[in-house]
């Protein structure tokens, strides 16, 4: 009889945790398929589809080597600093655009968290320090930028006297355990023309490296499963602009360490978390390729990764 209890509730556990699986180590197949009416010449569109969890998500892979091919970070202009994605994609005249960094949802206008730098000026510096838990952490967190060459890169930055500092590693913070200011001695001058502040860092050198504590995002609903946006660096110069649906039964969400894998396995040498949750949203000029928490209405956002192509100038 006690065996046959084991049994049911054996059969229970593995009934939960088949259709909703716990994988916070990664290791997520996706099955991924071009959509050939989307891409174009140095830009390739997938949609990806996984029916375990399930998930589904969406990637354009751009070429920035291919001739005409610009990468941009640009902030929204309208009174209130948010537009919605399609909205920035029309006024710029843009051919992709990946949500970017977080904003202060309760505020009007809004103001960014963090880091944002657009075509050379300093909209917003870094954020010094975070309170979390009654406690003051000075933090170095991931940023994602390009240079007049329009080269990207990804690194844990800060700013002082409105010129950025980048860090090889960031600096030790861990719950309830805050580091020492960042020591401008070890830190180099990051020469960009355009940067965000987002995160956390997921890849480091081909390497999954997450840095949610060191950027003091723990204790926060970023380390749990949520809608996700991403942006990668492959070891060719390609972008990799990612989303994963969440909150919704056709596509749960992932985790941080899930994210990470997914962006590993697309050959990412380095990868950052963007803003997530009901921001996460990817167009192309065909119009919104996810539904955002299963709705399919974007939010306003305050920054985004715009990609111009020479038809675009």
């Amino acid at each position: 009889m006690i065996k046959d209890r084991i049994s049911i509730l054996g059969l229970i556990i593995l009934m939960f945790f088949g259709c909703n699986p716990i994988n916070q180590e990664g290791n997520i197949s996706i099955s991924w398929t071009e959509m050939l009416e989307k891409s174009q010449k140095g830009i390739r569109i997938y949609y990806g589809r996984n029916t375990a969890f399930p998930l589904n998500a969406w990637y354009a892979e751009v070429d920035l080597n291919h001739e005409g091919i610009q990468a941009k970070i640009i902030s929204a202009t309208d009174e209130d600093k948010r537009e919605k994605p399609s909205q920035l994609l029309q006024n710029i005249n843009a051919t992709v655009i990946l949500n970017g960094g977080y904003f202060i949802m309760r505020q009007s206008p809004t103001n960014h968290v963090g880091l944002l730098k657009v075509n050379g000026d300093l909209l917003e510096p870094a954020s010094q320090t975070v309170i979390r838990d009654n406690a003051r952490y000075f933090v170095t967190r991931g940023a994602v930028s390009f240079d007049t060459n329009n080269h990207p890169d990804i690194a844990w930055v800060t700013t002082r006297n409105d010129s950025i500092f980048y860090w090889d590693i960031p600096i030790a913070n861990r719950p309830g355990h805050p580091a020492e200011p960042p020591n401008f001695n070890l830190a180099n001058y990051w020469n960009v023309k355009e940067a965000l502040h987002a995160g956390p860092i997921l890849i480091q050198n081909g390497k999954v490296f997450i840095t949610t504590e060191e950027e003091v995002f723990f204790n926060t609903p970023i380390a749990g499963v949520q809608p996700r946006s991403a942006l990668g660096i492959t070891k060719n110069n390609h972008l990799i602009l990612l989303v994963v649906d969440g909150r919704q039964t056709e596509s749960r969400g992932v985790y941080l360490e899930e994210l990470a894998a997914i962006m590993l396995d697309l050959n990412c040498e380095e990868a950052i978390n963007l803003d997530g949750g009901g921001s996460s949203a990817l167009v192309t000029k065909e119009g919104l390729l996810n539904r955002p928490i299963g709705l399919g209405i974007e939010r306003e956002i305050m920054s985004a990764i715009a990609i111009f192509t020479e038809e675009n100038e």
